[in-house]
């Protein structure tokens, strides 16, 4: 399957990569050419917005792995959204949910942001 991939950035950092497709071994490298190319530069936090990919094989999570440790080694965040039904089981079954920030939407991503950043600030209660 095809395999496009989009990237915006949401604040100074702050990139959201939106795959639409398929991401296996015929694909994962154009995910992994656009996050490497971002990672480039000031990148302090990451966001898959996965509402677009219906598939993702060992390949694919090779990409987001690597993503999330360069992150980490920076003190950067790696978040995820919107995971389809069968995406979600593929990250259950090698159990790498409960390492992830996974959302269940963008509005609960930026509840969450926005918590993060009044907790730093001194506003959260």
């Amino acid at each position: 399957m095809r395999l496009t991939v989009t990237v915006s950035e949401r604040t100074p950092g702050t990139f959201t990569f939106h795959p639409a497709g398929s991401i296996d071994s015929n694909t994962s490298s154009l995910l992994e050419t656009k996050v490497d190319s971002i990672l480039k530069g000031f990148t302090k936090t990451i966001i898959f917005d996965m509402e677009g990919v219906n598939y993702i094989s060992s390949a694919g999570i090779r990409v987001i792995f690597k993503a999330q440790k360069a992150l980490k080694q920076r003190d950067g965040q790696f978040l995820m959204t919107n995971l389809q039904p069968q995406v979600k089981k593929v990250f259950e079954i090698i159990n790498a949910l409960p390492t992830l920030n996974v959302f269940s939407s963008i509005q609960e991503l930026d509840k969450y942001l926005d918590l993060m950043q009044k907790k730093v600030t001194g506003e959260a209660e």
